[in-house]
């Protein structure tokens, strides 16, 4: 049952003005996403890498299954037969195509159902395996040929559903939350496919090629079908790959960490600041009771300064500093940073301390 393109073009001038603006929003608001939070782009990490060829190579599959060498074959078309052309006719001319001019077994089953225009009605809906091997349906039952066919129509949906659950699995992606995330939209997505799909070749009327008196006026639903399923399925993988790089990657759909995560990290910082200050200050604990140690840091230090002394009383040192102070640096300019920078610095101490000051002034 197709929809009327009229209908398509009313909805579209109706809803597009109205959702136009919030898709323009939420886009913004994606992207705008890791800034907000303070996240900066990253390398893609491995797991997602592993998951992003996992969707990529069934997406290729099923790209490759659309392709004429690789979809069953319509004697219609490669004999290049009206529908109401007769069977002996239609057949004859198929022997000459194959091997030894000898029809197959699933040829010459065909042959035995072509002999009614229903069955060959069926057979553009619901393809040549499900009219050749039914062993229990009949032209006079349509729904049991679709029984029959449902199977082989579910096969690629299920296949694609258990390359999402391997893709989006912790197996695989080690538990990133940029794959998990992705796991119940994509399998949603996945199953609306499969329904939409079974909905579609249930739903279509064929008897409406009843009326096709030429080849080219045959509407040949089963591989259109056929195509469109797996072409969906691939722009599905598709998609799905490219939110998990975007998300791998941190350039959208990034969610923020929790309170409690962000508390554990900074707790995590802190502890791991507070363990080289501990240790700094016992290097520096050891150097100071040292003897040794001690004489030889400062002889050290006495040596740098003198060191430092006499080169910075040297005739070129001294023009090159007073060349540099007077014609290259802004002097003004740096004073007024250093002051900035002191005063974000000792605010906190000159606030808490100023109170303090005040009281023991007071007292």
């Amino acid at each position: 049952m197709a929809i009327p393109w009229g209908t398509i073009k009313s909805l579209v001038l109706f809803f597009g003005p109205l959702l136009l603006p919030k898709a323009i929003t939420y886009y913004r608001r994606v992207r705008a996403a890791p800034h907000v939070h303070g996240l900066k782009v990253r390398p893609l990490p491995t797991p997602i890498s592993r998951a992003i060829f996992v969707l990529l190579a069934v997406a290729s599959v099923f790209l490759l299954r659309t392709l004429p060498i690789l979809s069953p074959e319509n004697i219609f078309k490669v004999t290049q037969s009206r529908l109401q052309i007769p069977a002996d006719v239609l057949f004859t001319r198929l022997s000459t195509l194959r091997p030894g001019n000898t029809l197959t077994p699933a040829d010459l089953s065909l042959r035995a159902k072509f002999a009614s225009l229903e069955s060959r009605l069926l057979y553009l809906q619901h393809g040549p395996s499900a009219l050749a091997t039914c062993p229990f349906c009949t032209s006079d039952e349509p729904r049991s040929y679709l029984y029959y066919a449902l199977p082989d129509l579910l096969t690629p949906h299920l296949a694609n559903l258990i390359a999402i659950a391997l893709a989006t699995s912790s197996l695989l992606t080690a538990a990133s939350p940029a794959a998990t995330t992705w796991r119940t939209p994509a399998t949603l997505a996945a199953l609306a496919v499969a329904f939409a799909d079974v909905y579609w070749v249930s739903s279509y009327n064929h008897t409406a090629n009843a009326r096709a008196l030429r080849l080219g006026e045959i509407d040949f639903f089963y591989w259109t079908a056929r195509a469109a399923r797996y072409l969906s399925l691939a722009a599905l993988d598709a998609l799905l790959a490219a939110l998990l790089y975007l998300s791998g990657t941190q350039r959208a759909f990034v969610t923020p960490a929790a309170a409690a995560e962000r508390v554990e990290g900074a707790v995590r910082g802190l502890a791991a600041v507070k363990g080289r200050i501990n240790a700094a200050g016992v290097v520096k604990n050891t150097v100071l009771r040292d003897e040794e140690l001690r004489a030889r840091g400062n002889a050290y230090w006495a040596h740098e300064v003198r060191l430092m002394r006499e080169i910075m009383e040297e005739r070129e040192v001294v023009e090159g500093v007073k060349d540099a102070l007077t014609n290259r640096i802004d002097i003004a300019g740096i004073e007024r940073d250093a002051e900035a920078y002191a005063k974000a610095v000792l605010m906190p101490v000159s606030g808490g301390g100023g109170g303090t000051g005040g009281e023991e002034a007071v007292g």
